[in-house]
């Protein structure tokens, strides 16, 4: 992917992991009430708040922008070796994409089948549209923090893509 000259600076790095970060927590602030919801209410069709929408899918945006940024124009930069921090920093990737994995057997293997009824197509196709761009946000954004704990864990040439 990396077609253009690629930047190694710490800061910039560092930003735009932090970038991703944030996002990530406002996305999980904003989305666990909702998951709590749809786990108590299965079946019952949600309704969210255009508040809470916006934040939602701008903060996917924010977190999309920041990951795609980073890997088309800022290779990764080790801050230290250090095997406890890389196996934390895998961890931390783990953790992450845990509740990707419940909101997607939640929303697909419990919710949809109890509903009962479907709405309108278009409405069906872009809330899927809208939950697959945050799913495939929060894997961005842990296959990022393997990205890193591999270059804090792996050889001393100090960057990685």
């Amino acid at each position: 992917m990396s077609a253009g000259p690629r930047v190694h600076n710490a800061s910039l790095y560092a930003a735009l992991l932090l970038g991703q970060t944030a996002s990530t927590f406002l996305l999980f602030w904003m989305v666990f009430p909702i998951f709590i919801n749809l786990v108590t209410h299965l079946g019952e069709i949600q309704d969210i708040r255009m508040l809470d929408q916006a934040v939602i899918i701008g903060s996917s945006v924010l977190l999309h922008c920041f990951y795609w940024s980073r890997l088309k124009w800022v290779s990764i930069v080790r801050p230290c070796r250090n095997i406890v921090v890389a196996h934390f920093c895998s961890f931390a990737s783990r953790v992450s994409f845990f509740f990707g994995g419940a909101l997607f057997s939640v929303v697909f293997f419990r919710h949809i089948p109890e509903l009962d009824f479907f709405p309108p197509f278009t409405q069906a196709t872009a809330k899927l549209l809208y939950l697959v761009a945050i799913l495939f946000g929060l894997f961005c954004y842990s296959t990022e923090l393997d990205r890193l704990a591999k270059a804090i864990e792996g050889p001393a040439t100090g960057e990685l893509d």
